[in-house]
């Protein structure tokens, strides 16, 4: 059972981060290139620009904790088939919810969270109750994700790798 004062924090930290209204500018630019480009400059800056894959940041922080493959699929909550399609497939991207999962499971910061949220083209939001929720257990420390789900389901959100 969730201690009322984890609850209260949480219920702080919502209320402090939650964006209800945001507006935002649709308006297209008009004439954003203004030069033509040179041959090989988009190659050029893919190549410049190019960040690690999903691959090479979640089994880059899988050898810094030194832990094994197995251990970290477990505490995840993820099944070995499931890990192998992460760890063979450089196309693959799981879904977001999966990869916070196993940065909970590596025990990661919200930095390194983000990180490996990134590779697959994700972040968390101030927006969304869920994506708080998690920052929140970053933040905190709070690893454990029978703990994560369990403040998820208080506040009647689809618990981690359900």
């Amino acid at each position: 059972m969730l201690q009322k004062e984890l609850i209260n924090e949480i219920e702080v930290y919502i209320s402090l981060h939650l964006h209800n209204s945001i507006d935002f500018c649709l308006e297209a630019p008009q004439n954003i290139y203004k030069e033509e480009l040179v041959p090989n400059e988009l190659e050029d800056f893919i190549t410049i620009n190019r960040k690690p894959t999903l691959n090479q940041v979640l089994f880059q922080f899988i050898d810094e904790k030194g832990v094994s493959d197995s251990t970290v699929y477990k505490k995840a909550g993820l099944d070995r088939r499931h890990f192998s399609k992460i760890r063979s497939n450089p196309d693959y991207h799981p879904k977001k919810s999966t990869l916070i999962s196993l940065a909970l499971a590596l025990e990661l910061d919200r930095d390194n969270t983000e990180d490996l949220l990134s590779t697959a083209g994700y972040s968390l939001s101030e927006s969304e109750t869920f994506d708080l929720i998690i920052q929140f257990c970053l933040n905190k420390k709070i690893h454990d994700l029978h703990t994560v789900n369990e403040i998820l389901h208080y506040y009647e959100l689809k618990p981690l790798n359900a």
